[in-house]
């Protein structure tokens, strides 16, 4: 039997044995999905940002972006993820409580053993950075708080392509630099 078939069928097993846990779980993640439609719906009618959801498209800025996206996560964390966080540290802990010891020993045990990590293939951040990097240089050219409609599109696009140029440079220059000294100094001495 392989290793992911064992793996399959340990936590069937499981699932079937603690079916009440699970299916509180799947009920608080439904829930919890729904919540936070409600509360994006709600923020989008009720925020000066964007005007109540009567701003069109055009009327929007980065300033505009940066504020509705760092206020909306805010306002998720505050109205789902807090009461989610809460309900999955209790619910664990009182589950834990009531779990035999064979079955403590049993979790313990696996836990211990070295399981094999698979790659989710996130970006490690990369959009974000290119995101703060599209500001930084929208911001230096003046037009941070300047609505979308106030500059054709292909200002937009053409600032994401600078932004790219820019970053070329600044990180590119240091590292073809850093890439000749290593070259002189270790890769070149040891191939003679």
């Amino acid at each position: 039997m392989s290793e992911d078939l064992k793996e399959k069928t340990y936590w069937e097993k499981k699932i079937k044995q603690y079916w009440k846990p699970f299916v509180a779980i799947i009920i608080a993640i439904i829930c919890a999905f729904i919540g936070a439609i409600i509360v994006g719906i709600w923020f989008i009618e009720t925020s000066p940002i964007g005007a109540q959801g009567t701003a069109l498209v055009g009327d929007w800025s980065l300033d505009w972006i940066v504020g509705f996206m760092i206020l909306i996560i805010l306002w998720e964390l505050l109205f789902v993820g807090l009461p989610l966080g809460v309900f999955f540290i209790v619910g664990f802990y009182i589950w834990w409580k009531r779990l035999s010891d064979e079955d403590k020993a049993e979790f313990k045990a696996r836990d211990k053993k070295k399981h094999r990590r698979r790659n989710t293939g996130g970006s490690g951040g990369g959009g974000l950075f290119m995101f703060i990097a599209y500001c930084i240089y929208i911001g230096i050219q003046g037009n941070y708080y300047a609505p979308f409609s106030s500059q054709p599109y292909s200002y937009w696009v053409y600032a994401m392509f600078y932004t790219l140029m820019w970053i070329g440079i600044i990180f590119g220059i240091p590292i073809c630099i850093i890439l000749i000294i290593v070259y002189f100094a270790v890769w070149r001495k040891k191939s003679e």
